[in-house]
């Protein structure tokens, strides 16, 4: 590849229902530092508000406390759910981050996922993108304008509306929508000329709409004067990696069910019926339906190859949907063999180090032989010098 692809994780989180949330918690922010250290580009944050397994209420506030514990990575809200929110608030907290982050957080943007949560406030799930539209065109109007914004709707009254700080980052950070299957997220993004977060990409009805995604894209771009950037273009997909496939579906069967109960029978999400019900059926649903890859590094490779001719002209970064299917240690693992092994492959480092060996190997018979030569002609110089030392010596010279 020509260019260098960004690798992360998307944590909604995922964590079984009835555990300690303070060491789940705990353990997030450990695996942001372990990724951090790893090398990888990003991390985006959940927020949701019911069902007990995606337990992040505010991105925002996690994405602080990662901030605090890490150096180099990037950590976006993936995503708010613009609609629960006042826009003008959501705007002076990503402001925020943005000056205690020295520039690392990204505003990811969404209609929110779970109607549970929706539910609780009054909204119905018909509002929710019509309500992400609305703000989301707010938001970047304050973020990147110093003109106040009035406006009105059945939730939001702004009357002459501005940020009293401008972004830390510029011109501006990282802006990204949401999108699975509906043309809902491509159609803002393009509108905007933001980043897009196609969280299907793995999924049926999101891997055949990648190209799709990509042409509405172009087309809102070009009607509304932006520029549908691929550098933007985030795919999220699922992967457990270790040194053999036999290992890692051994390390998933650890947590898979778990997290297979929760979107069958618990998340009202119509894009994600994962089915199976012993965990062997699971594991294989997710490896032949395309969902994810639980396998090597050369798998995971392949699946990330797939996707790339998929999007029908490449995309930015690519995103794991992090889980708990395997426990800490091996989930840890798998993250380090994908840093090891399969980011290299796409980030331009791969190839350097094999042509470095080819080149030495084509080369190392002669070289070989001109250094055993030199070797020899020195030690045959010694040998002279030492010989010459005492015959002088023995002569009395």
């Amino acid at each position: 590849m020509s260019h260098r692809m960004g690798f992360g994780i998307f944590l909604a989180p995922f964590h079984r229902a009835g555990e300690n949330p303070t060491l789940a918690f705990q353990r997030d922010l450990e695996l942001i530092q372990h990724l951090d250290a790893l090398g990888y580009d990003e991390a985006w944050v959940g927020e949701h508000h019911s069902a007990g397994s995606e337990i992040i209420a505010s991105p925002e506030i996690f994405i602080a406390a990662a901030a605090e514990r890490t150096r180099h990575i990037r950590l976006g809200t993936g995503v708010i759910s613009v609609g629960y929110h006042n826009p003008l608030w959501v705007a002076q907290r990503l402001v925020l981050l943005d000056h205690l982050t020295r520039g690392r957080v990204m505003f990811g943007a969404g209609p929110g996922s779970l109607p549970t949560d929706a539910a609780m406030i009054g909204i119905e799930q018909a509002q929710t993108r019509d309500l992400l539209e609305q703000g989301f065109d707010i938001i970047m109007q304050l973020l990147t304008s110093e003109e106040p914004v009035t406006f009105q709707n059945e939730r939001w009254d702004l009357r002459e509306a501005q940020l009293h700080l401008r972004p830390y980052s510029n011109p501006l950070f990282d802006c990204a929508v949401a999108a699975v299957a509906s043309p809902s997220g491509p159609r803002l993004a393009g509108k905007h000329g933001v980043g897009l977060l196609s969280l299907g990409a793995t999924q049926a009805a999101g891997f055949d709409a990648l190209a799709m995604h990509w042409d509405v894209m172009e087309q809102r771009a070009a009607q509304f004067g932006t520029v549908a950037d691929r550098a933007k273009w985030r795919l999220v997909g699922m992967l457990h990696c270790a040194e053999t496939r036999e290992q890692a579906r051994k390390d998933v069967a650890y947590g898979i069910a778990s997290w297979f109960r929760y979107f069958q029978s618990i998340a009202g999400l119509p894009h994600m019926n994962p089915e199976g019900d012993e965990v062997h059926e699971m594991i294989d649903y997710v490896m032949d339906s395309g969902m994810g890859v639980i396998g090597t590094p050369d798998d995971c490779k392949a699946q990330i190859d797939k996707l790339w001719s998929q999007s029908n002209g490449g995309f930015g970064s690519y995103l794991m949907l992090a889980h708990e299917w395997a426990n800490t240690q091996a989930t840890r693992r798998s993250y380090e063999l994908i840093a090891k092994y399969v980011m290299p492959e796409f980030q331009g480092q791969a190839q350097a180090t094999r042509n470095a060996v080819a080149h030495a190997r084509k080369l190392r018979e002669k070289l070989k032989s001109e250094q055993q030569a030199a070797l020899d002609a020195m030690s045959a110089k010694h040998a002279a010098e030492m010989a010459e030392i005492e015959k002088n010596r023995g002569s009395g010279g």
